[in-house]
C-alpha cells in the first residue's frame, strides 16, 4: 500500500517531469524541490532538481530528446 505521503511526492514528481519534457527547467524544479520537502530521501526527485538547476544555466538545444548526457564523472 502506498502511504499519502508517497502518493504526494509522485504526484509532484509527475507534474515536474512534465515541465522538464516541455524544458520549462525552472517550474519542473519547484515540484521537484516540493516533493523533497514532503521526503528528502527521494532519489528520483534529487536528480531531476539538480537537472532543472544544470539546464537552467545550461539549457539544451532546441532539438532536445529529454535525454540528459553526462559530460564529466
Amino acid at each position: 500500500m502506498i502511504t499519502e505521503e508517497k502518493r504526494k511526492v509522485l504526484e509532484l514528481f509527475a507534474q515536474g517531469r512534465k515541465l522538464y519534457k516541455l524544458m520549462q527547467f525552472t517550474d519542473a524544479q519547484r515540484y521537484f524541490g516540493e516533493a523533497l520537502k514532503t521526503d528528502p530521501n527521494d532519489g528520483p526527485s534529487k536528480v531531476y532538481y539538480l537537472r532543472c538547476e544544470h539546464y537552467a544555466s545550461n539549457p539544451p538545444p532546441e532539438d532536445w530528446d529529454g535525454v540528459f548526457t553526462m559530460t564529466h564523472k
